[in-house]
């Protein structure tokens, strides 16, 4: 049991083990941010699927971005280059879940099984992309 305790600790010195559990605490938060204003505009507003995604997308981008350059990576890198990065980003990613996620959604499967599948991908994608490519060797 004490090999395990140090074998733990050992691994928590791992920087991009802290990283990604930071990033994942992080993501979790972004989630309920993303499927709460997703129910409130869909539900609620009975706004339809890809304009209360877009909007709910929207506020997860920026409060994903504020938290993660500060907490999770740290980054003093110069934030308009950053911001234009995850612009990059998504500016594929965007119009490919919405379309893709608009078809799931004609197609029968639920919104929320939709959106639920969407998220996933979204944050593996972004930690890949933050860690590599927006912050690159400031990460």
């Amino acid at each position: 049991m004490l090999q395990l305790f140090f074998f733990m600790g050992d691994m928590m010195k791992n920087e991009s083990l802290w990283q990604f559990l930071k990033f994942t605490f992080f993501s979790v938060l972004a989630a309920g941010i993303q499927a709460g204003s997703f129910a409130l505009f869909n539900d609620l507003l009975v706004w339809g699927y890809w304009p209360s995604y877009l909007v709910s997308l929207l506020l997860t981008i920026i409060w994903s971005f504020t938290v993660n350059r500060r907490y999770t990576f740290k980054s003093a890198a110069n934030v308009p280059v950053a911001m234009m990065k995850l612009l990059g980003f998504y500016a594929v990613f965007t119009p490919l879940s919405t379309w893709l996620g608009a078809l799931a959604e004609s197609a029968g499967i639920h919104d929320y099984v939709v959106l639920t599948v969407t998220m996933l991908v979204n944050f593996i994608l972004e930690f890949l992309f933050s860690k590599y490519v927006m912050y690159g060797k400031a990460a």
